[in-house]
């Protein structure tokens, strides 16, 4: 609740209004509600939701935290990370905002890499071969995919992958749930 005097004189001045508008609107004086936008006066209920209702927003907005969300990743700003004792590097490629339930990836296998862990948790994976070919066991079951090929599959079945070639291999992966 500290933020909700800073929230109201940026609403307030995003919309164009002054002190006076504002006052006009709410039926509440001109002084007190520059005490409230300087957080020297606290603002009961009634008074939030005149506030509220002048600017045509929910009493919930004051409340609520602000989220940056990001949906636009650049080229500059997708940084390679390993995770430890993994020869495998991953981009994220994904925006950041609440709920996001994708995790869209560049995954790149060095050559020869062998498999390394073999992974089950809930989810989905769906992965298109860039470059290269990789070998999948799900299951038990061994696929060969090769450039311009793609494997998708429930995350529950335990599964692994290896690079059996002599270069690198490039894959796009989209994953749920997200874990980065």
């Amino acid at each position: 609740m500290d933020d909700i005097h800073k929230k109201i004189k940026d609403i307030r001045l995003e919309q164009g209004m002054t002190l006076k508008d504002l006052s006009e609107k709410t039926n509440l004086s001109v002084s007190f509600l520059s005490q409230i936008e300087r957080g020297a006066s606290s603002v009961a209920i009634t008074s939030l939701k005149k506030i509220a209702d002048a600017f045509g927003v929910p009493m919930s907005f004051f409340f609520e935290e602000q989220v940056h969300s990001n949906y636009h990743v650049k080229t500059n700003e997708q940084k390679p990370f390993r995770v430890e004792s993994s020869a495998t590097t991953f981009v994220r490629l994904g925006g950041d905002f609440p709920k996001r339930s994708l995790e869209p990836m560049i995954v790149t296998l060095a050559p020869n890499q062998k498999k390394e862990q073999t992974f089950s948790h809930p989810g989905e994976e769906f992965y298109f071969v860039l470059k290269g070919a990789v070998l999948f066991e799900i299951g038990g079951e061994e696929y060969f995919v090769k450039q311009g090929d793609s494997i998708h599959f429930p995350s529950h079945i335990e599964h692994e992958y290896e690079n059996p070639l002599q270069e690198e291999t490039q894959l796009l992966c989209v994953l749920t749930p997200v874990i980065f």
